[in-house]
């Protein structure tokens, strides 16, 4: 207990999946939570969660792709808790279809989740980050995906977002090491994860057990992941355990990418 003891931690995406697991955890490792995300009962059965079992916690509706909301969002949640000490940029949405039949909607749509929104979510971080220094030693979490490692042949799109997110981690995480500010940043990387996104997608497009059944034979250790399995990643890179952790990638996917 008390890994994250008094930090103030933003989880965007905090209402159900690795989200939800991830502020669940971090509140009882001690941080203060702000949780964001736009299905607001959802969200806010989780701060009320984290309340009831002694912890502070905060929801927030979020949508991550727009500017005025970060900054309204990182405004109230400094009001709140008086700093921010760690972003997990957690929101993000998937969708596949092969290339020649992706829309220009869809992919802008998806890129201002999956993309642009931790960008967004980044810069608005540092700021609020450096404001408070020396106060704060902060830590970016950007979670990409095996499928920012590796290609996929329907999801392109999807490739292309988390591929992104990975990079663009790197390069924030050698500004903030150049320019002494303090802040770390890294990326995690998923293999598949029972939530109710990949559950979702799998009664969309098949049979659920027998979806779930191929999903399992994707991964070398014989099943797929489960939320708190990302979200103790996550909580080692938020933690001051990680200090020397930066613009690195934690990859979690039961051997997937091992092959």
């Amino acid at each position: 207990m008390g890994r994250v003891k008094d930090k103030v931690a933003l989880v965007t995406g905090g209402s159900v999946g690795l989200g939800e697991a991830t502020a669940r955890l971090l509140a009882r490792e001690g941080a203060k939570v702000v949780v964001t995300d736009i299905q607001d009962e959802k969200g806010e059965t989780v701060a009320r969660d984290i309340a009831a079992a002694g912890g502070e916690a905060l929801y927030l509706h979020h949508d991550v792709a727009d500017e005025a909301a970060w900054e309204q969002v990182i405004a109230a949640t400094v009001e709140r808790f008086g700093r921010l000490d760690v972003l997990v940029n957690n929101a993000g949405i998937g969708t596949g279809c092969p290339p020649e039949e992706q829309t220009l909607e869809d992919w802008r749509r998806l890129m201002s989740i999956n993309l642009d929104g931790v960008f967004l979510g980044t810069k608005h971080a540092i700021l609020a980050m450096k404001a408070h220094k020396p106060m704060t030693q902060g830590s970016i979490v950007n979670l990409s995906s095996i499928e920012g490692l590796v290609g996929d042949p329907n999801l392109g799109a999807y490739n292309a977002s988390k591929g992104g997110v990975r990079i663009y981690t790197k390069s924030v995480a050698l500004y903030c090491a150049k320019e002494g500010l303090g802040i770390r940043a890294n990326s995690v990387h998923p293999g598949y994860i029972w939530t109710p996104m990949v559950e979702n997608y799998l009664r969309e497009n098949d049979n659920l057990e027998e979806g779930r059944a191929q999903l399992d034979a994707l991964h070398p250790i014989g099943h797929v992941g489960e939320p708190d399995d990302i979200a103790y990643g996550v909580l080692y890179l938020a933690s001051d355990e990680s200090k020397f952790v930066t613009g690195t990638e934690l990859v979690i996917d039961g051997g997937y990418t091992a092959q």
